[in-house]
């Protein structure tokens, strides 16, 4: 059997490829010693560890010739650096000496070289240490460049949405820390955060009448079950669904137009 090398499949003696992924199988071989299968470029043999590399070629009985090495010459011996120097002579007994008396020996202990004092080693000369690099300067950030006054507003401002009571000329502005803006009237329920109680024709306006809900930087509004029903461009908006408002929208709260708003966003 030849095992796959990619999904290890075990596919018959003699396949080219794997019957599973189709991924060429290496080519196989009997071992010379013991027939196992193996791959043509194994060194040893997975069933008895026969050796598979090629030998060598070599004639059989030949004795590889002696490879002789050149004639070297005579060692000499050098010189010695320093004579030796006999101590026989140095420590000789001293003759005894005449003194007309008679012959009085003297007991005159020996002369012994002089001790070669060792110097002191003098000490190694300290090595030199440049002296450290000043350390770069650091150049101070430049003060920061402040806008001139009047200059344009920037991209990060938010903008702010804002309704005209058209009957009135009124400006209201919409909360904006609010997702969820409720217009109505006062109640026990749900207190609106856009009071229309104050504004002429009211009694048309349900205390729950529409809600403003503020949706990735977009308004949307929607009517959430009022009785005389909420318009926009003068088209009735059906309860559940919401619209998109755009600047220049009329939201008309109640039937006959008598409660009219303009949507408008300022920056």
């Amino acid at each position: 059997m030849i095992v796959c090398p990619n999904c290890t499949h075990q596919n018959p003696d003699g396949a080219t490829q794997c019957e599973a992924c189709l991924t060429p199988l290496p080519a196989t071989t009997a071992c010379p010693n013991c027939g196992a299968p193996v791959q043509t470029d194994a060194s040893f043999c997975g069933q008895c560890g026969s050796n598979l590399l090629p030998s060598s070629p070599q004639s059989p009985g030949q004795i590889p010739a002696t490879v002789s090495l050149p004639d070297m010459p005579d060692l000499v011996s050098p010189d010695p650096l320093v004579q030796p120097q006999p101590f026989g002579s140095e420590f000789d007994i001293p003759e005894p000496i005449n003194t007309g008396a008679g012959i009085e020996s003297t007991n005159v202990a020996p002369e012994l070289p002089a001790t070669v004092v060792s110097q002191p080693l003098s000490a190694p000369e300290a090595s030199v240490v440049p002296p450290p690099l000043p350390a770069p300067e650091v150049s101070a950030a430049p003060p920061p460049v402040r806008p001139p006054a009047g200059s344009a507003k920037t991209q990060l401002q938010q903008q702010t949405a804002q309704l005209l009571h058209i009957q009135t000329n009124t400006l209201i502005e919409l909360p904006q820390n609010l997702s969820v803006i409720h217009m109505g009237k006062p109640n026990d329920q749900i207190p609106p955060d856009v009071d229309v109680s104050g504004f002429p024709s009211s009694e048309i306006v349900s205390r729950i009448h529409a809600d403003i809900r503020v949706e990735g930087g977009a308004y949307y509004i929607e009517d959430v079950g009022s009785s005389n029903g909420t318009y926009i461009n003068h088209n009735p908006l059906a309860s559940g669904n919401r619209h998109r408002l755009r600047p220049g929208d009329r939201i008309g709260l109640g039937k006959g137009d008598m409660m009219t708003f303009l949507f408008q966003l300022s920056s």
